[in-house]
């Protein structure tokens, strides 16, 4: 199986990533975390994004703050997919969103919504899942565990609330 590097573009990004390191382990996903800097390590991070398809990743995954060029950077050295995580932190993160999801043409970034790790690593995961059946069928377990739990909710409220 391939792996899902998780980039931070600092160690205060740490609290967001846990979350999808969650979910990660939920999958038995195997996964990478590294805190590398658009701006400050720029020759770290762009030697990493060459070599990742290499070394057996399938998917990068970049939360940043702030200017948030990290996923365009990791994005602009790499053909895997990225999957940018705008991270709050000032602004409410619309200046960290607007940074991650407006990407040139040509250089694609997915971008999930502020702080969206969960869904961040889902989406690596079904990425992952393309070529893999065992993981497309955890996916869809969870799929329609989480319907369940909806109608289960729905039976429930509408039970109590009927007239």
């Amino acid at each position: 199986m391939k792996k899902v590097a998780f980039i931070m573009g600092s160690d205060s990004d740490l609290p967001v990533a846990e979350k999808a390191f969650e979910v990660f382990k939920e999958y038995s996903v195997p996964f990478e975390a590294h805190v590398y800097s658009a701006h400050r390590t720029p020759a770290e991070a762009k030697a990493f994004a060459e070599s990742a398809a290499d070394k057996g990743f399938g998917a990068i995954i970049c939360a940043a703050g702030m200017a948030a060029h990290l996923a365009g950077a990791f994005a602009a050295n790499t053909v895997l997919p990225v999957i940018g995580i705008p991270v709050k932190s000032s602004f409410d993160g619309l200046d960290a969103l607007l940074a991650t999801v407006q990407m040139p043409a040509g250089i694609p970034v997915a971008t999930v919504a502020v702080n969206g790790a969960k869904n961040a690593a889902l989406l690596a995961i079904e990425i992952l899942a393309v070529s893999d059946a065992a993981l497309t069928e955890k996916l869809k377990a969870a799929r329609r565990a989480a319907a369940e739990k909806v109608l289960k909710k729905d039976a429930e409220i509408s039970a109590e609330y009927h007239l």
